[in-house]
C-alpha cells in the first residue's frame, strides 16, 4: 500500500505513467473504444469511469506546457461544435486537478484514432457515456 495515490490507479497504470516521458500521449477511453485495435498497451480499467481516472491521473502526471492543447477529445460525429456533458466534466476536471489550467482541444473521429495509435497507452474504462475519451500529453515535472 502506498500514501496519497489514488485507489483506482492499477500497479500496471502507476509503472505505464512513470515510464512515459516528456511529449508522450496517454489516452483515457470510454467502454466503447476500439482500444486494443487501436493501442500498442491496454490497460483495463473496467468499472471505472473515464471521469474519475483523468482525476485521478492529473493527480499525480502533468500536462505538456509546450503545446497549446495538452489534452484533446474525441468530437461528436456529424457535429463538430457539440459538447457532451461528460467532455464538459472533463474541461471542469482538467481545471480544477490539472497542474495547469488548459482549454480541451478536439479532433474528428478518426483523427482521434489516429493519435490513439501513436500513444504510450491507452487505458480503456468502464465509462459508458458516449465520447468519453481524451487524450492526454505529459509534461515535466518542475523543480
Amino acid at each position: 500500500m502506498l500514501r496519497n495515490i489514488p485507489a483506482l490507479l492499477s500497479p500496471e497504470l502507476l509503472y505505464a505513467l512513470r515510464a512515459m516521458g516528456h511529449g508522450d500521449d496517454i489516452v483515457i477511453a470510454d467502454a466503447n473504444f476500439p482500444a486494443h485495435r487501436n493501442g500498442r498497451q491496454v490497460i483495463r480499467l473496467d468499472g471505472v469511469s473515464a471521469t474519475d481516472v483523468l482525476a485521478a491521473i492529473l493527480q499525480l502526471m502533468p500536462l505538456d506546457t509546450f503545446v497549446s492543447e495538452p489534452a484533446l477529445t474525441m468530437q461528436v460525429v456529424g457535429d463538430g461544435a457539440a459538447v457532451p456533458e461528460v467532455v464538459g466534466e472533463f474541461q471542469r476536471i482538467v481545471n480544477e486537478v490539472a497542474d495547469h489550467p488548459a482549454r480541451l482541444g478536439s479532433l474528428e473521429r478518426f483523427a482521434f484514432y489516429q493519435q490513439a495509435r501513436e500513444a504510450f497507452v491507452i487505458v480503456q474504462t468502464g465509462e459508458q457515456r458516449l465520447y468519453g475519451n481524451i487524450i492526454l500529453k505529459k509534461g515535466v515535472i518542475k523543480p
